[in-house]
């Protein structure tokens, strides 16, 4: 049974709804997640974009530049301009901000990654696995999070 979790903006104008558990969380310390957040790092809950409810509000997107030419979308609320979630590479998935979350507490990352730009004074938990860039997906990823994102494309190669 999934843990019932919601969110919003600062201003309250933007609220949502996960309707399941994410697929895995992150626990982003790359330079770009320190200079968008103002912070050491960024929680992300990476989960389906059809899966986020609104519950009210419309948060609008904004495309901001990330290393090299690529760009990321970060939504955000348009009175307070928090950002809510954002959209990397595939459509299908969303990193939604953990810090948005009624209940933060509810969530811990899965996995540590970009820690070769961790600031010093962040400690890491040894129970957590941890990668100085990214990860291999398949190995790190349960069963169960690997299916959800997979049963889209089969059903469409069966159409």
């Amino acid at each position: 049974m999934p843990v019932p979790r919601e969110g919003g903006c600062a201003c309250g104008e933007v609220r949502y709804r996960l309707a399941s558990d994410p697929l895995f969380v992150h626990c982003c310390h790359c330079l770009n997640c320190q200079r968008q957040t103002g912070s050491a790092f960024v929680i992300n809950l990476l989960i389906e974009t059809d899966r986020i409810e609104l519950k009210s509000g419309e948060p609008e997107p904004v495309a901001v530049p990330r290393s090299g030419s690529k760009k990321q979308t970060i939504w955000r609320c348009p009175t307070c301009q928090v950002a809510v979630y954002s959209q990397y590479t595939s459509a299908r998935v969303r990193f939604v901000r953990g810090g948005t979350l009624d209940d933060p507490s509810s969530v811990e990352p899965d996995v540590h990654i970009y820690t070769r730009s961790k600031l010093p004074w962040v400690v890491l938990p040894e129970s957590t696995p941890a990668f100085r860039a990214y990860y291999d997906t398949e190995k790190l990823w349960p069963p169960a999070s690997l299916e959800r994102l997979a049963a889209p494309r089969r059903a469409r190669a069966t159409e």
